[in-house]
């Protein structure tokens, strides 16, 4: 009697790949699959691919290359092995992955998933299918929910979507093309989500979104709920100690949300805020339709309401048309904010988009230099913001083991790893720690006891800039 079909999902690129991922793994598991960790074990493996940084489809087709002789072999064996391409590479590239590589039997977009069963299907029995149609059902609510147990095998903390897509239009940027309008998922889909996850023993969601501040769901008063209102209703599912957002558009933080910084304990003291750029020429010329100053202000106004708030950002170094001034803006604005952490990129054409045909292009030398610049100024205030953990007490929730024995891993409020003697009894726990020790990836930390004074513990930090 033959076992159950396996498959591989390998995620590129952001968490909303990764909570996708899980989706499809959800949504195949009524079908007789399992999930597998290796290609080589695997029925079925698929690619959840991002298009947002640089040569993301050549990665991609290199991956195909290597599956291609996977799937040889496994013929060779008188097995089937399929081979499926998802995420915003297969609804950019479509029937050109087809063409370039044959070796796929299924290209499959974001907005499909809660019809893989059947393409897998159709997969079967013919040659090179492609599904990258906007469909008029909302796909959240025909998607599988997942087990219990498949939940405890993903962890303590756990990804949930609340919004997809983006009206946005940034000049580089894909996503409008490949993810679509603005859609925002309805409180009460949200919040069973967020039940089953807490049944399962999840203790920290974290809300995705390409633009999640932007949240506008249907509530339960037949109202369009903001974001900042969700997280109060989402504070109050009991089991869930944590909450985070991301990603954000410095657009759209409004009143509800800089609220719920203040008055929701269980929102953490971060915020991720990609600025892109320090000067307003190349903001305009992004149409990130705000200004430094906006940013700035908003920052401000988080911090004002939660004063041990972090933020971290995102950098483009060498759009098109930036000067060696428009780069000192970017410098600047670092300097100015204080980033616990960020993340920088050099600008590459992305198919599709205003800025790939944009004149004034930088040349390579230009850009890889700026980004280095720009990389040593963000790890100085990084590594500072660490720095001044060191004595400091904090809530870590303890996820995993960690490479020692005797050891776990948690996050700190500020998503910092932090290593700690402990038992595997307590993966779950959110325990007392005191940092004592500053890695250039980890932080360390033995248990303490818990301070009296609750507001106490969230103010211990203060943030560069704040």
């Amino acid at each position: 009697m033959s076992g159950p079909r396996k498959v591989h999902i390998k995620s590129y690129g952001c968490q909303m790949n990764v909570y996708d991922s899980h989706r499809m793994a959800d949504m195949l598991a009524p079908q007789g699959f399992v999930e597998t960790a290796t290609a080589e074990d695997a029925d079925v493996v698929i690619l959840n691919t991002c298009h947002i940084r640089e040569k993301a489809s050549e990665k991609v087709f290199s991956e195909l290359g290597r599956l291609r002789k996977l799937k040889t072999a496994a013929e060779r064996r008188g097995r089937r092995l399929v081979v499926a391409v998802a995420g915003c590479v297969a609804q950019a590239e479509g029937e050109e992955i087809i063409r370039r590589s044959p070796v796929v039997d299924l290209v499959v977009g974001p907005q499909s998933y809660h019809r893989l069963p059947s393409l897998l299907g159709r997969a079967e029995h013919e040659a090179g299918v492609v599904d990258t149609e906007f469909p008029v059902e909302d796909k959240f609510d025909i998607l599988i929910p997942p087990g219990r147990e498949a939940i405890r095998r993903r962890g303590v903390a756990a990804f949930v979507t609340v919004q997809e897509g983006c009206d946005k239009f940034c000049t580089f940027c894909v996503v409008p093309y490949t993810r679509g309008a603005e859609t925002s998922r309805p409180v009460v889909q949200i919040v069973a989500e967020v039940e089953r996850l807490s049944e399962a023993g999840v203790r920290e969601v974290t809300l995705i979104g390409q633009n999640v501040n932007a949240y506008h769901g249907a509530g339960p008063d037949g109202l369009p709920w903001t974001l900042g209102r969700l997280i109060h209703r989402l504070a109050e599912v009991r089991g869930i100690a944590r909450l985070r957002y991301t990603t954000s558009h410095p657009c759209d933080i409004e009143a509800s949300l800089i609220a719920a910084h203040r008055d929701v304990p269980q929102l953490m003291p971060l915020l991720h805020l990609p600025v892109q750029s320090g000067s307003d020429r190349i903001l305009a010329a992004m149409n990130r339709r705000h200004t430094r100053a906006d940013y700035t202000a908003a920052v401000e106004r988080m911090r004002t309401a939660r004063p041990d708030l972090a933020v971290t950002s995102d950098f483009i170094v060498g759009f098109p048309g930036e000067t060696e001034e428009d780069f000192r803006e970017t410098l600047k604005i670092v300097e100015e904010v204080g980033y616990a952490s960020a993340f920088s990129f050099i600008f590459s054409p992305r198919p599709g988009t205003p800025a790939a045909s944009m004149d004034e292009q930088v040349c390579p030398a230009v850009k890889a230099e700026r980004l280095q610049r720009l990389q040593a100024a963000i790890d100085r205030h990084r590594t500072a913001f660490n720095v001044r953990c060191l004595g400091a007490r904090f809530e870590v929730l303890l996820e995993k083991p960690g490479r020692r024995r005797g050891q776990l891993v948690g996050r700190s409020p500020y998503l910092q790893a932090v290593q700690m003697a402990a038992d595997s009894s307590r993966i779950g726990e959110i325990v007392a720690a005191t940092i004592t020790e500053v890695s250039a990836n980890s932080l360390f930390a033995v248990l303490a006891e818990p301070p009296a004074d609750a507001w106490q513990a969230r103010s211990a930090l203060m943030p560069a800039g704040a």
